[in-house]
């Protein structure tokens, strides 16, 4: 009956491809002199690039603020915990905005130069995609076995070459996940690479949408297949190497004795950097604002009465995303796991490269196929279910990722054990693994949770209509210039992003 259902759960994830194969065939000839084509190869190159880079640069950034705030010591855990997974809720478009304005001749800081180019998307996309490695980990951190780092220290061992020799070999599912949703992000990122001017593939897709269709679709086909493969390989270079512990006791908590300071500033830069910089903008325009007449929203003193719809349209769409998206990728995550089979890989992998496409080209799919359904599915267009879809499709790899290092963590000996004595395979589930991967899935639900809050292509095309949410208030206050209404919704979608985040992920893996 699982097998069966991860089946079904490949096939709705195929629906995007299926979508763009349809309408590379009906391109005809253009398909292979567009794949082939020069002008698409730098593009392209940069984009592999790009990704590559940060992807790397977060699985190191990612995991060692996740050891610090749930193994050591560090001064005021349990905040930067909340804090360094923030920057994740910010639109791209928004944030290099925001730092644009910040650094540079005008800017806040114009000690600094503005970021452009290269190594100013890197910088920014950095800052805002390491929560996808951080998360995970910290989920998998509040599950590992002490007995192994404790027989470590007893060996005598130094807090360094146990947390090197036997605490990040049972991280690493969790990083390498983290970091191929790292990648697939940053490939299919518009917002931040068009305003940082670095020409990516999928600057070429936007640009040519309404002029050249076949042109943009047959792009996001390639993206997804590149996807495909670099989900495939993951999946190979991780092998069997999800094997962990279960926990059982205490978590162990490190000394950092002269190093408590430095490290906390450690800390403190990503936050400065990938946060408090754009709040800072944001409050300087609402502040700003508060001196001009216009429409919408001005600056201090005004209602704030307008935030309230969108405010609930995102909570009620994010919790729904990642609730449905756990739900879903679930078992697939379980099978490809303990039944690694090459069609359960490949149903996983699947799962993942829909990351990869932008959310414009899945919303495309799903309004394809939903008007072309029976007349008896026509109240799925533009309805509240179709755009959960959307979000599930496009964020599933999220809690998937997240939900195969947690299950990969569990023994298998414990289900053995249990089933030697009577205990039925659902039995097994809810009583032995489902309390020990929770905090991992709920990570992952996490994930989706933030990204769904600041989702916009796929809410403008999916949504019903009159439906808001505060990333669509962003993008039609930025369209009309309205900088302060911008502020204003961008620092209470950091507010609500900061206490669905806490209550839901951080919360239960918390351990003292």
């Amino acid at each position: 009956m699982l097998s069966v259902v991860v089946v079904l759960v490949a096939l709705l994830f195929l629906a995007p491809f299926g979508y763009l194969v349809l309408e590379a065939i009906g391109s005809g000839s253009r398909f292979v002199d567009i794949i082939t084509s020069s002008s698409i190869r730098r593009p392209l190159a940069n984009s592999l690039v790009l990704a590559g880079t940060v992807s790397l640069t977060c699985a190191a950034v990612g995991t060692l603020l996740a050891v610090l705030v749930m193994r050591t010591d560090l001064p005021w855990r349990g905040s930067w915990r909340l804090l360094l997974a923030l920057p994740l809720v910010m639109p791209s478009f928004v944030a290099a905005t925001a730092f644009v304005a910040a650094f540079g001749r005008g800017g806040l800081i114009p000690a600094l130069p503005r970021p452009e180019g290269f190594w100013g998307a890197y910088v920014v996309l950095t800052l805002l995609s390491y929560p996808y490695v951080y998360l995970p980990v910290v989920g998998r951190l509040s599950s590992t076995s002490p007995s192994a780092e404790e027989a470590s220290r007893l060996l005598g061992r130094g807090p360094l070459r146990t947390l090197l020799r036997v605490l990040l070999p049972q991280l690493r599912p969790a990083v390498l996940g983290g970091a191929l949703l790292v990648f697939l992000y940053v490939l299919s990122d518009f917002g931040a690479v068009s305003l940082l001017r670095y020409d990516t593939i999928t600057r070429v897709l936007y640009a040519s949408r309404l002029l050249d269709p076949a042109l943009s679709l047959t792009l996001g086909l390639l993206l997804g297949a590149i996807a495909l493969a670099v989900a495939l390989a993951a999946a190979r270079i991780a092998g069997d190497d999800v094997t962990g512990r279960s926990r059982a006791g205490r978590l162990p908590r490190y000394a950092l004795r002269r190093w408590r300071w430095p490290s906390c500033l450690l800390v403190a830069l990503p936050v400065a950097a990938g946060l408090a910089a754009p709040v800072a903008v944001f409050v300087v325009w609402v502040v700003r604002g508060s001196s001009t007449v216009g429409v919408g929203y001005s600056g201090l003193g005004d209602d704030l009465g307008f935030l309230a719809e969108p405010t609930l349209g995102s909570s009620a769409a994010a919790l729904a995303a990642a609730v449905a998206a756990m739900v879903v990728v679930l078992p697939v995550a379980y099978l490809s796991v303990r039944r690694a089979t090459w069609w359960t890989g490949l149903s996983a992998a699947v799962v993942s490269s829909v990351f990869a496409l932008p959310g414009i080209v899945v919303a495309l799919a799903l309004v394809a196929w939903a008007v072309s359904a029976p007349r008896s599915f026509a109240p799925l267009y533009q309805s509240f279910p179709l755009l959960i879809l959307g979000y599930v499709l496009h964020f599933g790899a999220q809690s998937l990722r997240s939900s195969q290092a947690a299950i990969g963590s569990v023994p298998a000996a414990l289900d053995e054990s249990a089933s030697v004595l009577g205990a039925g395979a659902r039995r097994r589930f809810v009583t032995i693994d489902l309390p020990l991967i929770l905090p991992g899935v709920l990570a992952g639900g996490g994930l989706v949770l933030l990204s769904t809050l600041k989702e916009l292509p796929a809410t403008l095309l999916l949504a019903p209509t009159g439906f808001e949410t505060l990333a669509t208030t962003i993008w039609n206050a930025a369209e009309d210039g309205f900088y302060a209404e911008v502020g204003i919704a961008s620092l209470v979608l950091l507010l609500l992003s900061a206490l669905l985040t806490w209550i839901l992920v951080l919360r239960p893996a918390q351990r003292g």
